[in-house]
């Protein structure tokens, strides 16, 4: 009897679950919101059902459940899409449209909620494509933005996953610096494209501006007219940004822009805008607190349809009768075409532009650390502005500041990016080398792209005639020697450092607290950044070559303090010895103290006096006779007049030449014939050597380097050094001739 009532209390059930289903399915699907869940049994059922009937029962309801989400993900599907499978990451449609407003948005937040009400296990489509490229546009012009963009950069690129394009509106200065600067760091899936500010100039200077940032605040404006026409859409920074995040996420805010939204900005943190700062401060007009636009999200193809030059122009022009001047540049001009037209602007949260200047509601921005976004130096005392918080953002800056930039070579798989003639000829160069050589790292080294700043300080020269340029290269622990240089030689110097990201912070600090160096215009600092394990000392002088804007060089080594009026002594003998028509370089008979204080010599024949008291002696005469000995310092004690020498084997003079004299060959790293090749490779192009009678140069004492050291003491060094110069002849022979046997035969002994 008992098994009778069991069996129709299963079949009961049976009936039941086939009847109501269906009508509970048809429900779902007609209401959209609404979820079947698992059916609960009545206590009395619960009871008298067993474990497994409950079981089969709950399967069969949970395979409807997915039998409907199915559905739901197919009628979820835009209307012309003709697919009958269901989505997945390799047939997934666009992520968003060029524009990212209209139907596709309220599409796409409509099957997020779903998906969030559902519970799918459907993976959400990314706001951004994985390859799509990111626009960056930055205005940047001088020396010091130059140096400040870097760290933006940074930021950027370590946070980065999507290809990036930066838009560059520079003026010449800026262009130089960041042009070789990005061609030297080969950061793949970066394309990098400068705008001539100067040419905007006139779109501008009509508009009195009080800003530190001068004309070049107010070129924002003009991006419209200055960006392609075909790039739709594009992200401005100042350079005084720091990103905290990927950019691809603020990329993704303009999917929220609707109607007629065109500007993506933050609202002001500051009460500039509410006129309340001191008495009669009367600000430009703004909607509330105004917005500030040290980031802004520019929909271009709108806005020129807009007709933006025009708007912004009028709204100026009527403002200006009675502000007579902006006050902050663009923001004031940005403001007041906000104010009369609000439907422009989409307001972004607080986070995409925490701004650190006094006094401003930032701290409102961020309850932790994971909240912010980008961070604002938008104060003139930057580092050193007040917040409460302002250690943990300096950090935080200081971070990116020092970071090595070489770890940022960073590919992005899974993405073409556009041929790099660069990059490829030198990955054949490289796969052309055997790594099995013992010298490889040596001829590798020829080869490294070594990231280069150049003029990391302000620099300032007004080219004059037969002017010369003292060149040298120096590492961090030679820094010292910079004043003392300075002090001796008034004229136009450049240097190549070669220095780590934070090293170079380091020498920015001590150039800047130096009396000496800041009063000094005419130094230009090239920092050449370290990669690798050797000092790449040849390429260090031909970067610091390079950039010399004299018609005449120097070419000295940061260790050797040239005489008092040595500058004004060669500028004279260049004119003297008709170097602009010959092929001469004039010889500065060198000279070293192993004193590390020592009286100076005023004059050659104080020189000659310390010289027979053995507080001087002739450079490297009891190490390296060789190296100088063809001076003939016997004939230099008592000549009056300049004399003729002749190359002879390990001849390594320091020189003054013509600007487009030979580089130094590169295949010589850390110690050892990098002067002798390029002594031998200006005797084989037929340069006359001159001994200037007047001038010298003394080489002061310091701890010996490291490179020399691993001469001394590793074998395969010196083996690989020897390797090296046959080479360096082989191949003077082959360009010269005949006339280079001579080097064949030369004593080949260091």
């Amino acid at each position: 009897m008992l098994g009778m009532c069991r069996g129709r209390r299963k079949f009961l059930a049976a009936s039941l679950a086939a009847l109501f289903i269906p009508a509970l399915t048809w429900l779902y699907l007609s209401v959209g919101s609404f979820q079947v869940k698992p059916l609960a049994l009545s206590p009395a059922e619960s009871q008298s059902s067993t474990p497994g009937e409950r079981q089969a029962l709950e399967s069969r309801v949970r395979a409807v459940e997915e039998e409907n989400r199915a559905l739901r993900r197919q009628l979820s599907r835009p209307p012309g899409s003709t697919s009958s499978r269901l989505p997945n990451a390799a047939n997934r449609s666009r992520a968003h449209s060029e524009e990212g407003t209209g139907d596709h948005e309220a599409h796409k937040a409509a099957a997020n909620a779903a998906n969030a009400a559902n519970g799918s296990d459907c993976v959400r489509r990314p706001a951004v494509d994985k390859c799509e490229t990111i626009h960056v546009a930055i205005v940047c012009a001088g020396y010091n933005a130059s140096r400040d963009v870097v760290t933006l950069v940074k930021s950027v690129l370590f946070h980065r996953r999507n290809p990036l394009h930066f838009h560059f509106i520079t003026d010449s200065i800026a262009q130089q610096i960041l042009s070789s600067l990005f061609h030297t760091w080969m950061v793949p899936a970066v394309r990098v494209d400068f705008y001539d500010a100067d040419e905007l100039k006139s779109e501008v200077s009509w508009i009195p501006n009080k800003h530190y940032s001068g004309i070049y605040g107010l070129m924002k404006l003009v991006l419209t007219k200055t960006l392609p026409p075909e790039l739709q859409k594009v992200i401005v920074l100042d350079t005084d940004i720091t990103f905290a995040t990927d950019i691809a996420e603020l990329w993704a805010v303009f999917h929220k822009f609707r109607g007629q939204q065109v500007l993506g900005l933050v609202e002001n943190q500051s009460d500039w805008y509410l006129g309340n700062l001191w008495k009669n401060h009367r600000p430009w007009p703004a909607l509330g607190r105004g917005f500030n636009t040290g980031v802004i999200l520019l929909l271009l193809d709108r806005l020129r349809k807009l007709r933006w030059e025009q708007m912004w122009r009028l709204t100026a022009e009527r403002e200006l009768m009675s502000m007579l001047s902006t006050s902050l540049a663009d923001q004031d001009i940005f403001n007041a075409v906000i104010k009369q037209n609000p439907f422009l602007v989409h307001q972004m949260p607080c986070f995409w532009n925490v701004q650190l200047s006094d006094h401003t509601r930032s701290e409102k921005c961020y309850k932790d650390v994971s909240d912010l976004k980008v961070i604002h130096w938008n104060s003139p005392k930057k580092l050193r502005v007040k917040n409460k918080h302002v250690e943990f953002f300096r950090n935080l800056y200081l971070t990116f500041l020092e970071y090595d930039g070489n770890l940022l070579r960073r590919e992005l798989f899974g993405c073409p990016s556009e041929t790099d003639h660069n990059s490829e000829n030198l990955q054949k160069t490289l796969s052309e080398l055997d790594e099995d050589d013992p010298c490889y790292e040596f001829r590798r080294e020829r080869f490294t792209v070594h990231r280069t700043h150049l003029y990391f300080l302000h620099y300032e020269y007004e080219v004059n005639p037969d002017d010369v340029t003292l060149v040298a290269q120096l590492s961090m622990d030679r820094l010292q020697m910079l004043e003392a240089i300075c002090k001796h030689w008034e004229g136009p110097i450049s240097l190549a450092l070669y220095l780590s990201d934070a090293e170079a912070q380091q020498f920015l600090r001590y150039a800047q607290g130096s009396e000496v160096l800041v009063s000094r215009g005419n130094v230009g600092y090239h920092v050449v950044y370290k990669e690798g394990q050797f000092y790449p000392v040849n390429l260090l002088r031909n970067v610091a070559m390079r950039h010399v804007n004299t018609p005449y060089m120097f070419l000295s080594d940061i260790d050797f303090l040239p005489m008092y009026g040595l500058y004004e002594y060669l500028r004279k003998s260049v004119v003297q010895l008709d170097m602009a028509n010959a092929k001469k370089a004039l010889v500065v008979p060198a000279f070293e103290t192993l004193r590390y204080r020592l009286s100076y010599p005023k004059s050659k024949a104080e020189l000659l006096s310390q010289l027979d008291m053995g507080t001087l002696f002739t450079f490297r005469y009891h190490v390296w006779t060789k190296g100088h000995a063809p001076t003939n310092f016997a004939k230099w004690r008592t000549a009056t007049t300049p004399y003729r020498v002749e190359w002879e084997a390990d001849f390594e003079p320091y020189v003054m030449v013509r600007r487009d004299s030979p580089e130094y060959d590169r295949r010589f790293v850390g110690f050892g014939w990098n002067k002798v090749a390029h002594i031998m490779e200006l005797d084989a192009q037929e340069y006359e050597f001159v001994v200037l009678p007047n001038a010298y140069m003394i080489h002061m004492p310091h701890a010996p380097s490291f490179d020399i050291t691993k001469f001394r003491s590793n074998k395969q060094y010196r083996v690989c050094l020897k390797t090296l110069k046959e080479e360096f002849q082989q191949n003077m022979s082959r360009r010269y001739g005949f006339a280079a046997l001579k080097y064949m035969t030369a004593d080949n002994n260091s």
